[in-house]
């Protein structure tokens, strides 16, 4: 506790990494107000229905995922789901198009003309997504003997109102990566996972208090064992490395020369990260959306299997999207020819393996064996809530063991906590931890 505080205090002595965190908040208060201003034109009162629909299932998902937006009909009720998504396809598109391939290799130049083309695709796909919301709503709030007005201009005002919340919410985003700490959208989502987790913890007790017998608060307490215990594994799933032996003699900076000196390439089990998981979730919530434009009772049928999370069809694609897109951020993220380039200009080598191409070809291979038990465990570790659903947990708390909710809260604190270690430590403070630093989801190779 004295540590802490003597951290706290050491934070606030840094006036740059003083105003990123009151920067932050501050964009993180603005946010969580959006999230409560109801559309114009919707009735507050009348929203039980859709409050009941986002109670369970994926709808639950996509409504913690907004910060509860989506079940108080906001203006941020589309939150930043359709940037991702729109950020998915431009990075398909990258290893796809020769002409996006040139443009991810003309430097910051490039990546500013690839941001504005997922911008123009985020706004596509919330024409999309804002009649199809707008009709799921007209039909909770006729549930509850209310309506919304029917006229084109109301659809038409409100579609734009729920675009410009939306993309409101991407800057935000962005500001919050370059003024404040963390990446920006990716701490926006957990802060809204964040606001749903009291609320579960509280529903969830209440529950088990209320059974008979006396058990129910034994089993409570074992549901937060076992959650401490996920909690604890997917932190090892985030961090985990495997480093490779490098023998290199190198100059330093200075007159002396160290020979032989034995050093490691950490090579994550999961470097990934967190984004394949973002990645396949904004891609099944595709389902959602599709279902509203359609009155067939036969496709809403076949929908209705992607809209449970327990599902076998959901968890089976779920798995298989998040595995696919393991390996392709980690062929992006991750680059054995600049590694093995590196190297070679430091007069670094992998014993017994020649510099140059054939040492690309072995980080190669060696990333290929450890990304694939990384990848399994990362989908095991995200179905995880489907399990503790059919073992009698309450939904939305069962979200919590796994799933994507804890691998984005992991993820992200723990680079977050990273950037203010790294921030402490380059002022001569000490970290966060006293007995080594904070392994956060991105880390460079040491050569």
């Amino acid at each position: 506790m004295k540590k802490f505080i003597e951290t706290l205090k050491n934070i606030w002595k840094i006036e740059d990494l003083k105003n990123r965190l009151i920067t932050t908040i501050l964009f993180v208060l603005i946010y969580r107000f959006g999230s409560f201003v109801v559309l114009p034109g919707v009735d507050a009162s009348a929203l039980a229905a859709l409050k009941d629909q986002t109670s369970g299932g994926i709808m639950a998902l996509l409504d913690m995922f907004s910060g509860g937006a989506f079940q108080n009909a906001s203006i941020f009720a589309l939150g930043i789901m359709p940037y991702i998504s729109a950020s998915i396809v431009i990075q398909l598109l990258t290893i796809a198009i020769p002409k996006f391939q040139k443009l991810s290799r003309e430097g910051e130049s490039g990546r500013t003309k690839m941001n504005q083309y997922t911008r123009y695709l985020t706004v596509f796909i919330l024409l999309l997504q804002g009649p199809s919301y707008l009709a799921n709503l007209r039909v909770q709030v006729a549930y509850a003997g209310s309506s919304l007005p029917s006229s084109f201009w109301f659809i038409a005002s409100s579609t734009i109102i729920l675009m410009a919340g939306s993309m409101f919410v991407m800057w935000l985003g962005e500001r919050i990566t370059d003024k404040g700490i963390g990446n920006g959208i990716s701490f926006i989502i957990m802060v809204g996972i964040i606001s749903r987790l009291p609320g579960a913890l509280i529903q969830e007790f209440a529950s088990r208090l209320a059974e008979s017998g006396g058990g129910g608060l034994v089993m409570f307490l074992v549901e937060i064992v076992i959650l401490i215990l996920v909690i604890m594994f997917a932190i090892l799933l985030v961090q985990g490395t495997r480093k490779i032996p490098v023998q290199y003699a190198k100059r330093i900076v200075g007159n002396k020369q160290y020979g032989g000196v034995r050093q490691y390439i950490p090579l994550k089990v999961n470097a990934a990260g967190v984004m394949p998981i973002i990645f396949a979730q904004a891609i099944m919530f595709i389902p959602i959306a599709l279902a509203g434009y359609s009155n067939s009772e036969a496709t809403h049928s076949f929908w209705s299997h992607f809209t449970r999370f327990e599902s076998f069809w959901y968890n089976i694609v779920f798995s298989a999207l998040i595995i696919i897109f393991t390996y392709f951020y980690t062929a992006i993220t991750v680059n054995p020819t600049q590694m093995a380039e590196d190297m070679k200009r430091n007069n670094g080598f992998i014993p017994g393996i020649k510099p140059g191409k054939k040492t690309a070809e072995y980080l190669d291979t060696i990333m290929s064996r450890i990304t694939l038990p990384g990848s399994f465990f990362l989908a095991f570790i995200a179905i995880l809530p489907a399990f503790a659903s059919l073992l009698g947990i309450g939904q939305q708390f069962a979200q919590f063991f796994g799933g994507t909710s804890l691998l984005i809260l992991v993820g992200v604190i723990l680079d977050t906590l990273q950037q203010i270690e790294s921030h402490l430590l380059m002022r001569h403070y000490d970290g966060l931890l006293k007995s080594g630093r904070i392994k956060g989801r991105t880390g460079a190779s040491a050569y």
